[in-house]
């Protein structure tokens, strides 16, 4: 009797443990801390991708939540359904802000750059372009006028004194080759190659369309591009724990060699 009630303690003990170790694991998947952020597949979803397991030893869990369009992640993130978003460079964010003034967003940290570059199926050299040539451009505000300072700068047409990065068709001042442009959301602009002369088009929607932006644009912004990829939140967010810890492992020299060898050039990192 002794002996059978020594093994039924022992089993309690044994059942209590496991019982209590798992417990354990529920109460630290409950205290870990949970950001979703926002990004575009390519390149920011998957930069994202790399530091998940450096944020999970940070009690973290990264939830990526990948978006087609530069509308919604803002809106999201306002609306705290994202606690953070990485797709977009100050200039849209600060554009987006006053056309959406209820929106509270500000930059947590610059991560890197996206050249845009000019692209054709039609023409190996812009000079072929011919009279009447149509031409795709972003349609929003900052990445509009960010396409026409780059078609100004290659020489196609010629700007309005002043007008900067706010630029539209309308500040064209001159326009010698009488070229058409067809203003689209910037994630469609590349799905028009085959229909348009030429379009310009962010590096991170060329490379979806398996452009290589290094070797296929006609014409590319240089190294001076003011146009930093951010990470943003909710103003008073860039000083929660999480989002500093973000920054950080976004800003790893892992993320950096990571940038260098998946993108060669196509993507530069800032830090």
């Amino acid at each position: 009797m002794k002996k059978l009630l020594t093994i039924l303690a022992a089993i309690m003990v044994a059942t209590l443990a496991l019982v209590g170790c798992g417990g354990n694991q529920e109460a630290a998947k409950q205290d870990a801390k949970v950001l979703k952020v926002g990004a575009t597949p390519v390149p920011h979803a998957e930069v994202l991708e790399q530091i998940k397991d450096d944020l999970k030893k940070d009690g973290i869990e990264l939830q990526i939540v990948e978006f087609s369009d530069y509308v919604q992640p803002n809106l999201a993130t306002n609306d705290k359904e994202l606690d953070a978003n990485y797709f977009q460079h100050q200039p849209y964010l600060d554009d987006f802000v006053k056309e959406h003034p209820e929106v509270k967003l500000v930059s947590a940290g610059g991560i890197h750059i996206e050249p845009m570059g000019v692209y054709s199926k039609k023409v190996k050299d812009l000079k072929e372009l011919a009279d009447g040539a149509t031409v795709a451009i972003p349609n929003d505000p900052t990445n509009g006028g960010r396409s026409l300072l780059l078609l100004a700068k290659a020489g196609l047409i010629t700007l309005k004194d002043g007008v900067g990065i706010t630029a539209t068709v309308q500040d064209i001042a001159a326009n010698p080759k009488n070229l058409k442009f067809q203003e689209l959301e910037a994630a469609q602009v590349p799905r028009t190659l085959d229909d348009v002369d030429a379009a310009v088009i962010n590096s991170n929607f060329a490379m979806q369309v398996q452009l290589n932006p290094t070797k296929d644009t006609l014409f590319q912004e240089g190294a001076e591009s003011p146009y930093v990829n951010i990470v943003a939140v909710r103003a008073g967010d860039e000083n929660r724990p999480e989002i500093q810890a973000l920054i950080k492992a976004l800003k790893s020299e892992k993320v950096k060699k990571f940038i260098e060898e998946q993108y060669k050039g196509a993507v530069v990192a800032t830090f």
